[in-house]
C-alpha cells in the first residue's frame, strides 16, 4: 500500500504563501505586501527587509539553505543561480541572512542569455526584479522567487514582464468598458488560464539508447510499428501501475508547491498522458506550468522514466499540446465571458466577445507567431492537433446569436434540452449550449476560449501575452467610441453589429482537417502560415510593431530582438537535428545495415559450400535490396551534409531560416525515409535502436 498524505495538509506547504505572510508578518508590513500585490504598488525597502527576513526563516525551517532568483528568459525554460543565505562573521562564524535588497533585486549575467541583439557578448549586466504577485516557493532545498529579467538598460529579456506588462494593459482597458456599465466596484480585471498539459513517458533504458531522444527530444528514425493509436484504446484506459504512481508522485510534489493538479488520464497515442490544473491569474498560471514540466521530468527520472515534452516525439501518431484555456474575471468573481441564460440580452458579454473575434481576426499573425517552433510545425494540423490556419469555433447556438445581431433578425431564447440516454435507470441532465471542436485552433467552451495551438514544450507566456493585448486593443477602441457617445446604448448595438459583420470570416464552425477549409480559409482572406519560417517575418510587420509599441508591450528594439531569437532557434534546432541524422546514420545503422548484408551473404555462401543445388534466392534478393538502400543512405546524408554546410553561406536570417525550411527539412525527410524502410527488412538483432513498438509499449 502507498502512503496517502492528506491533500490539505500538503498543499503550499512549500509556498511562502498569503496564509503565511499572515501568519508570520507584522500587521502593517503584512497590509503593505498586499496593497502591492494586489493595487501594483511598490514596496518600501524597510518593509522588503522585514518580508525578507520572515521569509528567511521561513525557509530555512523547511530546510533552505540557498535562494535564488527564479526567472525566465528566452530560452523557453527557466533559470536560476543559487546564494546561499550564509554571511560571515569577524570571529570566524557565521549567521543565515537575507536582506530586502537580495529579496527585491539580484544581477544575473545578462549576456549568455538570448537577446537577438539587444546586448554585445560584453554588454554582461542585467536585473532580475521580484513578482511579488507570484509567491515564493521551495524547490530543492532553494527557495525560490519569482522575477522579472532585464537587461542594464532596462530592455525586457524574458517572457514574464512582457506578460505582465499585457495584465496591467488588459486590467485597465477592461476596466474602461465596466465602467461604462456602471460597474463602480470592480477595482482589478485579470485574465485567467488553465493550461492542459500533454506528455510522453518511455523507459530510460530505452530512452539512453537513442541519440536523437537525448538531443533532440523526438525521434528523428522509426518505423511505424504494428500498432499505433488505431483501436483508440489508450484513450482513457486504464492506468498502467508504473504510470498511475508517476501521477501519485508528482501530484503530491506539485501540490507541495500550491500548483492545482486536478485531472489526470491517459492520451489518445500509446504512452501518452495528460495532466490538467485548475484556472488562477495567467502570471501565476504561467510559473505553475513552467514547474510542472520540470516536476514532470524530475519524478520520471525516479521511476526509471523519461517524460518527453517534444511537439512530436514520435512520427504518426498523435503529438502533443498544452490548450491554453483563457477566460477574463474580475475581482469579484465575474467572467465576463460568461453568456448567462440569454447572451442575446448580455450586452457586456457581446462587447467582450466582439472585442476577442476582432482581435483574433486582425491579429491572426501574431496567434501563429506565438506558438511557432521547429518542433510545432510537426504537430500543427496532424492527429488531434489544429491547422496553422488561424480561426474560431463559436458553436451553433452563440452563432444563431451573432447572425441574428448581424442581420436584425429576431432570435429567441433557446430552452436547456434534457439528454435522455435511453436507459431509464441514467440521470437525465441538460446540454450544453455549444458542442466542443477538437480541431479548432481557437473555440468557446461555454465561458473561456480554448487555444489549442501551443505546444507541449512552448512556455504559455508567449500566447497569452498575445491575447492579453490585441483584446486589450480592441477594448481601447471600443471604449474610445462608446466614451464619446451621445446614447450609449444605441451606439453600444451599433459597434456590436458593425464588428460582427467585418469580421465574421474567423468564425469556423465546421471540421478544420477538411481540405475543403483551406481552400475555403484563403477565400475568406485567411492566413496560412504553414511553417515558423513563414510566420516569424508577420511579427515585424508594420502593424504589430504599432501595436506592441503604442500599448507598450515591446519596444520595437525589444520586438525585433525576439524576432531573431526565434529565427535563429528555428536554425538551430534543425540544424542540430541535422548532425543528429548524419551521425545515427553514419555511425549506427549503416554499419549495422553492411553488417547484415554481410551475414546474408556468409549465410549464401556456407549454402552453396554444403550443397550447391540448395537456393540462396531470398540472401540474394534481400543482400541486393539492402546494398541498394545503402547507398541511398551513404547518398543522402552526403547530400544533407551538403545542405547544412550551403546554410552557412544564407546572408541574413531570414535567409537562412528559408534555407532550412525549403532545402535542409525535405533532404532530412528523404533520409529518414530510407532508414525506415531499412528498419522493416533488417533482423532486430543487427538493428541499433529501440524500435517505435518497445518505445510506445514498454511501460507496464
Amino acid at each position: 500500500m502507498r502512503e496517502v498524505n492528506s491533500v490539505t495538509e500538503i498543499f503550499g506547504s512549500m509556498v511562502f504563501n498569503e496564509h503565511v505572510m499572515k501568519e508570520r508578518l507584522p500587521a502593517e508590513t503584512y497590509a503593505a505586501l498586499k496593497r502591492t500585490i494586489e493595487q501594483g504598488r511598490s514596496l518600501d525597502r524597510g518593509i522588503a527587509d522585514v518580508v525578507a527576513n520572515a521569509m528567511k526563516d521561513w525557509a530555512i525551517e523547511k530546510g533552505a539553505t540557498h535562494f535564488t532568483h527564479w526567472f525566465q528568459p528566452m530560452t523557453g525554460v527557466t533559470a536560476e543561480k543559487h546564494d546561499s543565505f550564509l554571511c560571515p562573521q569577524k570571529d570566524g562564524t557565521a549567521i543565515m541572512r537575507f536582506s530586502g535588497k537580495e529579496l527585491i533585486r539580484g544581477e544575473p549575467d545578462a549576456s549568455s542569455f538570448p537577446s537577438g541583439g539587444l546586448r554585445a557578448t560584453f554588454e554582461a549586466r542585467g536585473y532580475t526584479a521580484w513578482d511579488a504577485t507570484s509567491f515564493a516557493f521551495i524547490k530543492d532545498g532553494t527557495l525560490c522567487i519569482p522575477t522579472a529579467f532585464c537587461s542594464y538598460g532596462g530592455e525586457a529579456l524574458d517572457k514574464k514582464t512582457p506578460l505582465l506588462r499585457s495584465m496591467e494593459l488588459l486590467n485597465r482597458q477592461a476596466l474602461r468598458i465596466l465602467r461604462l456599465f456602471g460597474d463602480t466596484q470592480t477595482a482589478k480585471v485579470n485574465t485567467t488560464v488553465g493550461p492542459e498539459q500533454e506528455y510522453f513517458l518511455v523507459d530510460r533504458e530505452l530512452y539512453e539508447q537513442r541519440r536523437d531522444l537525448i538531443y533532440c527530444g523526438r525521434t528523428l528514425f522509426g518505423a511505424k510499428p504494428p500498432k499505433g493509436q488505431e483501436l483508440d484504446d489508450h484513450y482513457f484506459g486504464n492506468l498502467k501501475p508504473r504510470v498511475a504512481q508517476f501521477m501519485h508522485d508528482l501530484d503530491q510534489e506539485l501540490w507541495r508547491l500550491g500548483i492545482f493538479a486536478k485531472t489526470e488520464h491517459n492520451e489518445v497515442a500509446p504512452a501518452q498522458h495528460e495532466l490538467a490544473p485548475i484556472f488562477t491569474t495567467t502570471n501565476i498560471a504561467t510559473d505553475h506550468n513552467q514547474l510542472t514540466m520540470e516536476l514532470m521530468q524530475k519524478v520520471a527520472a525516479r521511476h526509471g522514466l523519461v517524460c518527453l515534452l517534444h511537439e512530436k516525439p514520435f512520427a504518426g501518431v498523435n503529438g502533443s499540446g498544452k490548450h491554453n484555456n483563457w477566460s477574463i474575471s474580475t475581482d469579484r468573481g465575474v467572467n465576463l465571458l460568461e453568456p448567462g441564460d440569454s447572451p442575446r440580452e448580455n450586452a457586456q458579454f457581446l462587447l467582450f466577445l466582439a472585442a476577442v473575434i476582432k482581435g483574433v481576426d486582425e491579429y491572426q499573425d501574431l496567434l501563429r507567431i506565438s506558438v511557432a517552433s521547429a518542433g510545432n510545425d510537426h504537430r500543427l494540423g496532424a492527429n488531434e492537433a489544429p491547422p496553422a490556419i488561424v480561426s474560431m469555433f463559436v458553436g451553433d447556438d452563440l452563432d444563431e446569436v451573432l447572425r441574428a445581431i448581424e442581420t436584425g433578425a429576431d432570435c429567441g431564447p433557446h430552452d436547456k434540452v434534457e439528454m435522455r440516454i435511453g436507459v431509464h435507470t441514467l440521470p437525465h441532465f441538460t446540454r450544453d449550449n455549444t458542442d466542443r471542436n477538437r480541431t479548432s485552433p481557437f473555440a468557446f467552451t461555454g465561458n473561456k476560449f480554448e487555444f489549442r495551438m501551443v505546444g507541449s514544450a512552448q512556455s504559455i507566456a508567449d500566447c497569452n501575452t498575445v491575447l492579453n493585448t490585441i483584446v486589450a486593443e480592441e477594448l481601447s477602441g471600443f471604449a474610445d467610441q462608446l466614451e464619446e457617445a451621445d446614447d450609449f446604448e444605441a451606439a453600444l448595438n451599433d459597434l456590436v453589429r458593425r464588428t460582427i459583420a467585418a469580421h465574421r470570416r474567423i468564425i469556423f464552425n465546421g471540421n478544420n482537417y477538411a481540405r475543403e477549409w483551406v481552400e475555403e480559409a484563403r477565400e475568406r482572406g485567411l492566413l496560412n502560415l504553414k511553417t515558423t519560417a513563414d510566420a516569424l517575418p508577420h511579427l515585424v510587420s508594420e502593424k504589430n510593431i504599432a501595436l506592441f509599441a503604442k500599448n507598450r508591450i515591446f519596444t520595437e528594439a525589444e520586438l525585433r530582438s525576439r524576432y531573431e531569437v526565434l529565427l535563429e532557434g528555428y536554425c538551430k534546432t534543425l540544424h542540430i537535428e541535422a548532425l543528429t541524422m548524419l551521425e545515427m546514420a553514419r555511425k549506427d545503422i549503416l554499419p549495422a545495415v553492411l553488417r547484415y548484408t554481410q551475414a546474408l551473404a556468409d549465410t549464401a555462401l556456407k549454402k552453396k559450400q554444403l550443397c550447391p543445388a540448395l537456393s540462396c534466392g531470398v540472401e540474394e534478393e534481400l543482400a541486393g535490396r539492402l546494398s541498394t538502400l545503402a547507398g541511398c543512405l551513404y547518398d543522402g546524408a552526403a547530400g544533407l551534409e551538403a545542405r547544412l554546410l550551403a546554410a552557412k553561406e544564407c546572408g541574413d536570417s531570414r535567409a537562412q531560416a528559408d534555407h532550412y525550411k525549403e532545402t535542409v527539412f525535405p533532404s532530412m525527410q528523404g533520409l529518414r525515409a530510407v532508414a525506415d524502410e531499412l528498419e522493416g527488412l533488417v533482423a532486430k538483432e543487427f538493428w541499433p535502436y529501440p524500435t517505435y513498438g518497445e518505445l510506445l509499449f514498454s511501460v507496464r
